[in-house]
């Protein structure tokens, strides 16, 4: 029987470079834009002269790329070889490596954890392993689509594509020398996404963990311990395929949703960064199982009546590693003034943080009135909404608005200094504007430019229904609404192929018209 997991994108909304470094914490939302595995048998029966096989076959498809590759999994040493890729497209290369040692790595936890169930987990490598990987359209970008079809900068224009749309690629990528195009993508950590998907898919179907009935309000004990595994395993594949030891914020949120994040210490994988050829993997993956993960997560999530919106302005992608490259470089060659940068950008951080976390209070104590005032100021410019305070506690609500705002000016202004120090566009002044204007809309809390910063894409935080106002404001500002909310939830078992998901949503869609 087939296995489905999903595991979510994410926005970061504050911590971009400081969440590099411990106790820096950095407030990562995750979304409704999910990457999805479906794991299942390759064979429906095993051949009596397979026991004495000593590799079994994995069979990798991302339909979205039209490309499927064959591969060899040697049952002693647990590494793949790839024997053969059928791709239409012949832009890049058919290895996947967040997906290869996403497998290698979980069937090594299945070798070093099922100590009584051995010939169980034989007789389902045995079959064989048929993986699909889907990664929803709000993962990749479809601009140029849209405006090639003359259709408008709009979310309607987005949601008229199919699920799981085929990818695009950056044409212009193709002219440098000897590069091949990259997928266009829209920030939103696909490969942390896809990773764990693959990860927990593969971690169920083999019975390492039990992710049936995950409810983010009742995770205790086993449930909490069997997403610390998929956690494990996949900040390990994540962080060795990219071929760095990154903060793992994007990989925490697809496991456990939301949240206010500190990394863990790097050590903690040197076992996995060290281990030699000769080095049984499942040594690896013992060791590094074992280890003391010290991260810390907090719940989080946006208060009541907020939304938030993410908006692709259309110039381009930013590289993430050399922008913080050059951030690192600048740290080294001016501690003092780096220092000083980023102790205020932490206070306003913190400050933004505790804000939004009184606002989530005030809520749970005075709903009626929370509600009152927000879609109050929802209708307003900030600069009117104290007006439409009647009583205290409203009052004290728009007290709370008004803070955050000024908290993600300073968190803005503090980016935009390192960016001038370190010679890199943390926030261009393109984005400057964009940002500007958008925080002077009706409705608007915060805006600002999640991670790193650059080109990519830029978020809001609106209040009430004026969500539709801004995407509006922003089509006319050539920036195109991407379909992405919040979703607090982390890492999901789904009941069916997602795909037959969205068939029966669109046929239900079409009888209620």
């Amino acid at each position: 029987m087939a296995v489905v997991a999903s595991a979510p994108g994410k926005v970061l909304m504050t911590g971009g470079y400081l969440v590099l470094e411990r106790p820096n914490a950095g407030i990562v939302l995750s979304t409704n834009a999910r990457f999805y595995a479906i794991v299942k048998p390759l064979y429906d029966e095993i051949k009596p002269e397979s026991w004495a096989w000593g590799w079994t076959d994995v069979k990798l498809t991302s339909p979205q790329m039209a490309r499927e590759t064959m591969y060899k999994l040697s049952l002693k040493h647990l590494k793949l070889q790839p024997v053969s890729s059928r791709q239409v497209v012949q832009v890049f290369g058919s290895r996947n490596p967040f997906v290869e040692h996403a497998v290698q790595y979980a069937v090594a936890a299945a070798h070093a954890t099922l100590d009584k169930d051995k010939d169980t987990l034989q007789r389902l490598l045995l079959q064989g392993l048929d993986i699909t990987i889907l990664g929803c359209n709000e993962f990749y970008s479809y601009r140029n689509q849209i405006e090639a079809r003359g259709l408008p900068l709009t979310p309607e224009s987005l949601a008229s594509l199919p699920p799981f749309a085929s990818i695009t690629f950056n044409a212009e990528e193709s002219t440098g020398e000897n590069r091949k195009p990259e997928v266009a993508k829209t920030g939103l950590g696909s490969s942390a996404a896809m990773t764990t998907a693959v990860v927990a898919a593969l971690l169920h179907y083999l019975g390492v963990v039990n992710l049936s009935s995950l409810d983010e309000d009742q995770l205790q004990g086993k449930k909490v311990a069997d997403l610390d595994v998929v956690h494990v395993i996949a900040q390990t594949a994540h962080c060795i395929a990219q071929g760095k030891v990154g903060s793992g914020f994007d990989v925490s949120s697809a496991v456990y949703g939301s949240q206010r994040y500190i990394r863990f210490s790097p050590e903690v994988l040197s076992s996995a960064q060290n281990a030699g050829m000769a080095t049984p993997l499942t040594e690896v993956i013992d060791d590094v199982l074992k280890a003391k993960w010290d991260h810390e997560r907090t719940k989080f999530s946006l208060p009541p009546l907020m939304t938030l919106l993410l908006g692709e302005p259309g110039c381009g992608g930013s590289s993430t590693p050399s922008m913080v490259g050059a951030v690192k470089k600048w740290q080294r060659s001016d501690p003092q003034d780096s220092l000083e940068t980023w102790r205020r950008l932490s206070e306003g951080n913190s400050a933004l943080e505790a804000h939004l976390n009184t606002l989530s209070k005030l809520a749970e104590r005075r709903y009626n009135a929370y509600e009152c005032i927000i879609n109050a100021c929802s209708l307003l410019p900030a600069e009117k909404w104290l007006e439409r305070a009647n009583e205290p506690t409203q009052a004290e609500i728009v007290k709370e608005l008004l803070g955050a705002r000024d908290a993600m000016l300073r968190i803005r202004y503090q980016m935009r200094k390192m960016g001038e120090a370190a010679g890199i566009p943390i926030e261009p002044e393109s984005q400057s504007q964009l940002l500007d204007a958008t925080m002077n809309m009706e409705g608007v809390l915060l805006a600002g430019i999640p991670g790193a910063g650059g080109f990519d894409a830029v978020f809001a935080v609106t209040l009430g229904a004026s969500s539709q106002n801004v995407t509006q404001a922003w089509s006319s500002l050539n920036v195109l609404a991407m379909l992405v909310r919040e979703d607090p939830h982390g890492v999901s078992l789904e009941n069916n192929d997602p795909r037959a998901k969205e068939i029966t949503t669109a046929v239900s869609s079409i009888q209620l018209e």
